[in-house]
C-alpha cells in the first residue's frame, strides 16, 4: 500500500505508523463524575469497526514527520483522501 503524503508524495506504508481511528474526540472532563467516567470509558476502550471507509491517524516517521489523517477503505486498501492532521477540522 502507498500513501500520498502532502509533502513527500506517494510513499510506501512502511514509512508510516498507524495510531488509530481519527474520529474519537476527548470528552470534556467537567460535569457529573459518573457521566464523565462513562464518557472516558467509551473514549478509551470502545471503537466502531466499520466495513467501509474510515479516517485514521498516521505518522510519517521516515519522511516529513507530520501527522496525517488518511481516509481509506480497509477492505480494499484504497486511499480516498489524505490531509495534514493539524489542518483537519474536528469530526
Amino acid at each position: 500500500m502507498r500513501i500520498p503524503c502532502p509533502y513527500c508524495g506517494s510513499r510506501d506504508v512502511s514509512e508510516f505508523s498507524y495510531l488509530g481511528d481519527a474520529a474519537p474526540q476527548r470528552p470534556d472532563p467537567s460535569g457529573d463524575a459518573s457521566s464523565v467516567e462513562a464518557a472516558f470509558f467509551d473514549y478509551v476502550y470502545l471503537r466502531d469497526n466499520p466495513a467501509g471507509p474510515h479516517r485514521g491517524l498516521w505518522y510519517h516517521g521516515a519522511g516529513c514527520r507530520n501527522w496525517l489523517v488518511v481516509r481509506r477503505n480497509p477492505s480494499t486498501h484504497e486511499i480516498l483522501e489524505v490531509a495534514l492532521a493539524a489542518k483537519e477540522p474536528a469530526a
